[in-house]
């Protein structure tokens, strides 16, 4: 994102107005979520300021603190222990969607769920395929990964604490068909960019209806 993150985390640009992490908050309060995990690490202490506990948002963060980046994966198994033993869901601060998490499974019959979407232009080869509901590698037409999906906890237990993507763990629990998955062709916007910032933030002024209601 260039100059607008270097002294503002990701999670705090706007877009219409609003913080891209209230998207995802409020998201998972209208799905009853009310007891929400948020990862931080650059410049985390700016986030725990302005979106502090979540009461205004009705909802209760509880922080899970980075001293160095641990990506997806890592980060995830950090924040384990706030997590407890049942499954949980993950969603990423940079995606704007009206995906009804409330939709989601709340029991697995493997160790995760994942939400897939058409493939966006700056991914078009995608990352996985949807067979019978299970997510596969080797299968045509493949999908993107939205960043949301349902974890057990069981799917991190032979992590080593450190810096570690998602896939480490996610493609050989795919290989042995314990991730399902479903096709979601509502509205999705993954921020990666300035472009993409700017994109939504335009789009958001000529139509009031384009995002999320916050």
């Amino acid at each position: 994102m260039g100059a607008l993150t270097a002294q503002t985390p990701k999670p705090l640009l706007t877009i219409n107005g609003e913080f891209l992490i209230v998207y995802a908050i409020c998201n998972l309060a209208r799905a009853g979520i009310k007891d929400i995990v948020m990862n931080v690490s650059y410049h985390g202490e700016q986030s725990k300021e302005v979106i502090g506990g979540g009461s205004r948002y009705g909802v209760k963060l509880i922080y899970s603190e980075e001293e160095t980046r641990l990506e997806t994966g890592g980060g995830i198994l950090n924040a384990l222990p706030l997590l407890g033993r049942d499954p949980f869901i993950v969603v990423s601060a940079d995606v704007v969607t009206d995906f009804a998490l409330a939709k989601l499974p709340r029991q697995l019959q493997g160790l995760a769920h994942l939400v897939m979407v058409d493939n966006p232009s700056f991914h078009p080869k995608g990352d996985f395929a949807l067979v019978d509901g299970f997510v596969c590698k080797q299968k045509d037409p493949t999908f993107t990964y939205a960043n949301i999906g349902v974890y057990h906890p069981d799917l991190f237990s032979q992590c080593e604490p450190g810096y570690f993507p998602l896939n480490k763990v996610l493609l050989p629990a795919i290989q042995k068909r314990q991730v399902t998955g479903e096709y979601y062709q509502g509205i999705w916007y993954n921020v990666g960019t300035k472009e993409d910032l700017d994109y939504l933030n335009l789009r958001a002024r000529e139509n009031s209806n384009l995002l999320p209601i916050i």
